[in-house]
Protein backbone atom coordinates (compact mmCIF):
# COMPACT_ATOMS: atom_id res chain seq x y z
CA UNK A 1 0.00 0.00 0.00
CA UNK A 2 1.02 3.53 -0.12
CA UNK A 3 1.76 5.56 2.56
CA UNK A 4 3.14 8.87 3.47
CA UNK A 5 6.34 8.38 5.82
CA UNK A 6 8.96 10.45 7.57
CA UNK A 7 12.59 9.05 6.66
CA UNK A 8 13.87 11.39 9.61
CA UNK A 9 13.42 14.30 11.72
CA UNK A 10 13.12 17.48 10.11
CA UNK A 11 11.31 19.79 7.24
CA UNK A 12 9.28 18.90 4.67
CA UNK A 13 12.05 17.18 2.80
CA UNK A 14 12.13 14.33 4.94
CA UNK A 15 8.62 13.48 3.66
CA UNK A 16 8.32 10.73 0.85
CA UNK A 17 5.54 8.50 -0.43
CA UNK A 18 6.80 5.14 -0.46
CA UNK A 19 5.37 1.47 -0.83
CA UNK A 20 4.99 -0.06 2.81
CA UNK A 21 3.29 -2.85 4.23
CA UNK A 22 -0.30 -3.16 4.82
CA UNK A 23 -1.11 -3.16 8.57
CA UNK A 24 -2.20 -6.00 10.61
CA UNK A 25 -5.86 -6.54 11.75
CA UNK A 26 -6.19 -7.77 15.42
CA UNK A 27 -8.98 -8.30 18.10
CA UNK A 28 -10.92 -5.26 18.89
CA UNK A 29 -9.77 -3.36 15.90
CA UNK A 30 -11.28 -2.18 12.19
CA UNK A 31 -9.67 -2.19 9.16
CA UNK A 32 -10.13 1.31 7.66
CA UNK A 33 -9.40 2.25 3.55
CA UNK A 34 -8.29 5.61 3.29
CA UNK A 35 -10.99 8.16 1.95
CA UNK A 36 -9.06 11.06 3.98
CA UNK A 37 -6.78 11.94 6.75
CA UNK A 38 -6.85 15.56 7.92
CA UNK A 39 -3.28 17.77 8.29
CA UNK A 40 -2.45 19.24 12.25
CA UNK A 41 -0.02 21.35 13.40
CA UNK A 42 1.01 18.37 15.63
CA UNK A 43 1.69 16.91 12.42
CA UNK A 44 4.52 19.26 11.67
CA UNK A 45 5.53 18.82 15.19
CA UNK A 46 5.84 15.19 15.07
CA UNK A 47 7.80 15.21 12.05
CA UNK A 48 10.48 17.46 13.59
CA UNK A 49 10.85 15.73 16.59
CA UNK A 50 9.23 17.76 19.20
CA UNK A 51 8.12 14.94 20.87
CA UNK A 52 11.45 12.62 20.34
CA UNK A 53 12.80 12.67 23.93
CA UNK A 54 9.67 10.94 25.34
CA UNK A 55 8.57 9.07 22.17
CA UNK A 56 11.66 8.76 19.89
CA UNK A 57 10.47 7.12 16.58
CA UNK A 58 11.81 4.45 14.50
CA UNK A 59 12.40 5.42 10.66
CA UNK A 60 10.69 5.16 8.15
CA UNK A 61 7.74 6.07 10.19
CA UNK A 62 4.15 6.77 8.92
CA UNK A 63 2.53 10.00 9.96
CA UNK A 64 -0.72 10.93 10.30
CA UNK A 65 -3.25 11.65 13.21
CA UNK A 66 -6.94 11.52 11.88
CA UNK A 67 -8.70 9.50 9.21
CA UNK A 68 -11.58 8.98 7.48
CA UNK A 69 -12.79 6.04 5.06
CA UNK A 70 -14.57 3.11 5.06
CA UNK A 71 -14.22 -0.02 6.70
CA UNK A 72 -12.54 -3.07 4.73
CA UNK A 73 -12.68 -5.93 7.88
CA UNK A 74 -13.27 -5.89 11.62
CA UNK A 75 -11.19 -8.05 14.16
CA UNK A 76 -12.18 -10.47 16.54
CA UNK A 77 -14.51 -9.07 19.30
CA UNK A 78 -15.92 -5.62 16.91
CA UNK A 79 -19.73 -5.67 16.75
CA UNK A 80 -20.36 -1.92 16.52
CA UNK A 81 -18.85 -1.66 12.44
CA UNK A 82 -18.95 -3.60 9.30
CA UNK A 83 -17.24 -3.84 6.32
CA UNK A 84 -19.00 -0.88 4.12
CA UNK A 85 -19.34 1.45 7.03
CA UNK A 86 -18.10 5.25 6.46
CA UNK A 87 -16.13 6.17 9.41
CA UNK A 88 -14.12 8.43 11.06
CA UNK A 89 -11.22 8.07 14.14
CA UNK A 90 -8.25 9.64 15.75
CA UNK A 91 -5.19 7.48 15.68
CA UNK A 92 -2.84 6.47 18.51
CA UNK A 93 -0.66 9.16 19.32
CA UNK A 94 2.47 7.33 19.32
CA UNK A 95 2.32 4.81 16.36
CA UNK A 96 0.65 7.51 14.61
CA UNK A 97 -0.25 5.97 10.77
CA UNK A 98 -3.36 7.52 9.11
CA UNK A 99 -1.18 8.70 6.22
CA UNK A 100 -1.51 5.32 4.72
CA UNK A 101 -4.26 3.38 1.93
CA UNK A 102 -5.13 0.88 4.91
CA UNK A 103 -5.08 2.13 8.36
CA UNK A 104 -5.80 -0.23 11.60
CA UNK A 105 -7.75 1.65 14.51
CA UNK A 106 -8.58 -0.14 18.26
CA UNK A 107 -12.60 -0.01 17.48
CA UNK A 108 -13.25 1.67 20.75
CA UNK A 109 -11.91 5.12 19.10
CA UNK A 110 -13.98 5.13 16.33
CA UNK A 111 -17.30 6.38 15.14
CA UNK A 112 -19.43 6.33 12.14
CA UNK A 113 -19.19 9.14 9.82
CA UNK A 114 -21.64 12.01 9.72
CA UNK A 115 -23.89 11.24 7.28
CA UNK A 116 -25.02 15.29 6.50
CA UNK A 117 -21.35 16.05 5.05
CA UNK A 118 -18.83 14.32 2.24
CA UNK A 119 -16.57 11.73 3.81
CA UNK A 120 -13.50 13.82 2.59
CA UNK A 121 -14.32 16.35 4.48
CA UNK A 122 -15.42 14.34 7.84
CA UNK A 123 -11.73 13.41 8.17
CA UNK A 124 -11.35 17.02 9.42
CA UNK A 125 -13.49 16.30 12.43
CA UNK A 126 -12.07 13.75 14.74
CA UNK A 127 -8.62 15.76 16.15
CA UNK A 128 -9.71 19.63 16.19
CA UNK A 129 -12.79 18.31 17.72
CA UNK A 130 -11.87 15.96 20.46
CA UNK A 131 -9.48 18.46 20.94
CA UNK A 132 -12.15 21.41 21.69
CA UNK A 133 -14.71 18.87 22.94
CA UNK A 134 -12.47 17.67 26.11
CA UNK A 135 -10.61 21.44 26.20
CA UNK A 136 -13.98 23.24 27.33
CA UNK A 137 -15.63 19.72 29.04
CA UNK A 138 -15.58 18.53 33.00
CA UNK A 139 -11.72 17.29 32.42
CA UNK A 140 -10.28 20.42 31.94
CA UNK A 141 -12.02 23.91 31.36
CA UNK A 142 -15.12 22.71 32.53
CA UNK A 143 -17.23 25.35 30.94
CA UNK A 144 -20.49 26.61 32.10
CA UNK A 145 -23.07 28.85 31.09
CA UNK A 146 -22.90 32.54 30.91
CA UNK A 147 -19.43 32.46 31.84
CA UNK A 148 -16.81 34.92 30.16
CA UNK A 149 -14.73 32.44 27.43
CA UNK A 150 -11.45 33.71 26.20
CA UNK A 151 -10.28 31.63 22.87
CA UNK A 152 -6.70 33.06 21.68
CA UNK A 153 -5.79 32.12 18.07
CA UNK A 154 -9.55 30.94 16.84
CA UNK A 155 -9.50 30.81 12.85
CA UNK A 156 -7.86 27.55 12.84
CA UNK A 157 -9.47 24.20 13.19
CA UNK A 158 -9.47 23.34 16.79
CA UNK A 159 -10.67 27.27 17.15
CA UNK A 160 -13.42 27.12 14.80
CA UNK A 161 -15.09 23.82 16.41
CA UNK A 162 -14.32 25.40 20.09
CA UNK A 163 -16.22 28.58 19.08
CA UNK A 164 -18.82 26.39 18.15
CA UNK A 165 -18.99 24.17 21.22
CA UNK A 166 -18.41 27.07 23.41
CA UNK A 167 -21.81 28.69 22.23
CA UNK A 168 -23.60 25.72 22.66
CA UNK A 169 -22.50 25.19 26.03
CA UNK A 170 -23.97 28.77 26.84
CA UNK A 171 -21.32 30.91 27.15
CA UNK A 172 -19.94 34.46 26.26
CA UNK A 173 -16.93 34.00 23.90
CA UNK A 174 -14.03 36.47 22.81
CA UNK A 175 -11.59 35.66 20.17
CA UNK A 176 -8.56 36.90 19.04
CA UNK A 177 -8.07 36.78 15.12
CA UNK A 178 -6.84 38.95 12.57
CA UNK A 179 -9.75 41.09 10.85
CA UNK A 180 -9.54 39.06 7.62
CA UNK A 181 -11.18 36.07 9.93
CA UNK A 182 -13.95 38.13 11.70
CA UNK A 183 -16.25 37.03 9.51
CA UNK A 184 -15.51 33.63 9.90
CA UNK A 185 -15.63 33.30 13.12
CA UNK A 186 -18.60 35.39 13.84
CA UNK A 187 -20.92 32.92 11.61
CA UNK A 188 -19.10 30.13 14.26
CA UNK A 189 -21.02 32.29 16.88
CA UNK A 190 -17.82 34.47 18.31
CA UNK A 191 -19.58 37.60 20.17
CA UNK A 192 -16.59 39.53 20.68
CA UNK A 193 -13.67 40.03 18.36
CA UNK A 194 -10.46 40.92 19.44
CA UNK A 195 -8.04 42.03 16.44
CA UNK A 196 -4.43 40.96 17.58
CA UNK A 197 -3.16 43.09 15.16
CA UNK A 198 -4.43 46.47 16.32
CA UNK A 199 -5.10 45.57 19.46
CA UNK A 200 -3.63 43.38 22.96
CA UNK A 201 -5.97 41.39 24.82
CA UNK A 202 -4.94 43.23 28.21
CA UNK A 203 -5.84 46.74 26.07
CA UNK A 204 -9.07 45.43 24.98
CA UNK A 205 -10.21 44.30 29.06
CA UNK A 206 -9.53 47.28 30.17
CA UNK A 207 -11.57 49.06 27.48
CA UNK A 208 -14.54 46.55 28.30
CA UNK A 209 -13.66 46.78 32.03
CA UNK A 210 -14.86 42.55 32.18
CA UNK A 211 -11.71 40.04 32.99
CA UNK A 212 -12.38 36.56 31.66
CA UNK A 213 -13.61 33.60 33.55
CA UNK A 214 -11.51 30.66 31.18
CA UNK A 215 -9.20 31.67 28.58
CA UNK A 216 -8.38 28.41 25.88
CA UNK A 217 -5.10 29.52 24.49
CA UNK A 218 -4.25 27.81 20.92
CA UNK A 219 -1.19 30.54 20.61
CA UNK A 220 1.28 30.35 23.58
CA UNK A 221 2.79 33.30 23.24
CA UNK A 222 2.08 35.30 26.20
CA UNK A 223 0.82 33.46 28.88
CA UNK A 224 1.28 35.82 31.68
CA UNK A 225 -0.44 38.22 29.90
CA UNK A 226 -3.56 35.92 29.58
CA UNK A 227 -3.32 35.65 33.50
CA UNK A 228 -3.80 38.86 34.51
CA UNK A 229 -7.24 38.93 32.28
CA UNK A 230 -8.79 36.22 34.08
CA UNK A 231 -10.58 36.79 37.12
CA UNK A 232 -9.07 35.31 40.36
CA UNK A 233 -9.98 31.35 40.52
CA UNK A 234 -10.19 31.48 36.87
CA UNK A 235 -8.32 29.07 34.74
CA UNK A 236 -5.74 28.73 31.40
CA UNK A 237 -6.10 25.98 29.39
CA UNK A 238 -3.34 25.79 26.69
CA UNK A 239 -2.59 23.53 23.35
CA UNK A 240 0.67 25.32 23.50
CA UNK A 241 2.05 26.55 26.77
CA UNK A 242 4.56 24.64 28.33
CA UNK A 243 3.59 21.07 29.00
CA UNK A 244 2.31 20.53 33.11
CA UNK A 245 2.36 17.68 35.41
CA UNK A 246 0.87 14.94 33.74
CA UNK A 247 0.24 15.96 30.78
CA UNK A 248 3.19 14.47 29.19
CA UNK A 249 3.68 10.82 30.81
CA UNK A 250 0.18 9.35 29.42
CA UNK A 251 1.83 9.65 26.19
CA UNK A 252 5.48 9.01 27.14
CA UNK A 253 6.98 5.64 26.15
CA UNK A 254 7.18 3.41 28.95
CA UNK A 255 10.83 3.79 29.48
CA UNK A 256 10.35 7.94 29.36
CA UNK A 257 7.71 8.26 31.72
CA UNK A 258 9.99 9.32 34.46
CA UNK A 259 11.77 11.88 31.99
CA UNK A 260 8.33 12.82 30.87
CA UNK A 261 7.68 13.60 34.59
CA UNK A 262 10.65 15.39 35.10
CA UNK A 263 10.06 18.04 32.08
CA UNK A 264 6.64 18.57 32.84
CA UNK A 265 7.97 20.11 36.10
CA UNK A 266 11.04 21.57 34.99
CA UNK A 267 9.40 23.43 31.95
CA UNK A 268 6.07 24.54 33.37
CA UNK A 269 8.12 25.96 36.52
CA UNK A 270 7.63 29.39 35.62
CA UNK A 271 4.26 29.37 34.12
CA UNK A 272 2.85 27.65 37.24
CA UNK A 273 4.48 30.26 39.48
CA UNK A 274 3.03 32.88 37.56
CA UNK A 275 -0.32 31.69 37.67
CA UNK A 276 -0.31 30.89 41.32
CA UNK A 277 0.45 34.45 41.96
CA UNK A 278 -2.55 36.10 40.10
CA UNK A 279 -5.03 33.02 41.42
CA UNK A 280 -5.69 31.46 38.19
CA UNK A 281 -5.19 27.59 37.37
CA UNK A 282 -3.00 26.63 34.43
CA UNK A 283 -2.60 23.85 32.62
CA UNK A 284 -1.42 22.15 29.20
CA UNK A 285 -2.90 19.54 27.65
CA UNK A 286 -2.98 16.68 25.14
CA UNK A 287 -6.38 14.89 23.83
CA UNK A 288 -6.70 11.66 23.81
CA UNK A 289 -8.62 9.18 21.40
CA UNK A 290 -12.44 8.58 22.18
CA UNK A 291 -14.91 6.33 20.17
CA UNK A 292 -18.18 8.19 21.95
CA UNK A 293 -16.80 11.78 22.01
CA UNK A 294 -16.29 11.56 18.40
CA UNK A 295 -20.13 9.90 18.14
CA UNK A 296 -21.56 12.48 20.27
CA UNK A 297 -19.74 15.42 17.79
CA UNK A 298 -20.96 13.35 14.85
CA UNK A 299 -24.44 14.05 16.00
CA UNK A 300 -24.12 17.74 16.42
CA UNK A 301 -23.05 17.97 12.59
CA UNK A 302 -26.23 15.69 11.83
CA UNK A 303 -28.33 18.03 13.27
CA UNK A 304 -26.56 21.01 12.23
CA UNK A 305 -25.26 22.36 15.26
CA UNK A 306 -21.71 21.80 14.10
CA UNK A 307 -19.65 22.53 11.37
CA UNK A 308 -16.49 21.38 9.96
CA UNK A 309 -14.86 24.28 8.44
CA UNK A 310 -12.37 23.18 5.54
CA UNK A 311 -10.08 25.53 3.92
CA UNK A 312 -8.28 22.77 1.11
CA UNK A 313 -7.97 19.52 -0.16
CA UNK A 314 -5.15 18.11 -1.80
CA UNK A 315 -4.97 14.46 -3.57
CA UNK A 316 -1.86 12.96 -1.70
CA UNK A 317 0.72 12.91 -4.69
CA UNK A 318 0.46 16.96 -3.50
CA UNK A 319 1.23 16.39 -0.21
CA UNK A 320 4.47 18.56 -0.12
CA UNK A 321 1.89 21.72 -1.13
CA UNK A 322 -0.36 20.64 1.61
CA UNK A 323 1.86 20.34 4.04
CA UNK A 324 3.49 23.92 2.59
CA UNK A 325 -0.62 25.27 2.97
CA UNK A 326 -0.72 24.09 6.60
CA UNK A 327 2.69 25.70 7.76
CA UNK A 328 2.19 28.94 5.91
CA UNK A 329 -0.37 29.36 9.13
CA UNK A 330 -2.63 31.22 6.66
CA UNK A 331 -5.07 28.47 6.76
CA UNK A 332 -8.24 28.74 7.57
CA UNK A 333 -10.30 25.61 9.04
CA UNK A 334 -8.76 22.20 7.85
CA UNK A 335 -6.05 21.14 5.26
CA UNK A 336 -7.31 17.71 3.95
CA UNK A 337 -5.29 14.89 2.36
CA UNK A 338 -7.73 13.06 -0.26
CA UNK A 339 -6.55 9.33 -1.53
Amino acid sequence: MRALVYESYGGPEVTSLRTVKKPELGAGKVLIRTRAAGLNPVDAMQREGTFKMIDPYEFPKIGGNEVSGIVEAVGPGVHAFAPGDQVIAKVDVNKLGAFAELVVVPARWTAKAPESIELVDAAGLPLVGLTAQQALGPEHLDLQPNERLLITGASGGVGLIAIQLAKLAGAHVTVTASKESEELVRRMGADELIDYKSQSVTEAVENSGKRFDKVFDLVGDDLPELFSVVRNGGEVVSLVGPPTPGSLTEVAQPNRTLLAAIAERVFSFKARGQAAKTGVKFEFFLMHPDGPGLTELVRLIDEGELEVIVDSRYPLEEYADAFERLESRRSKGKVLLEF
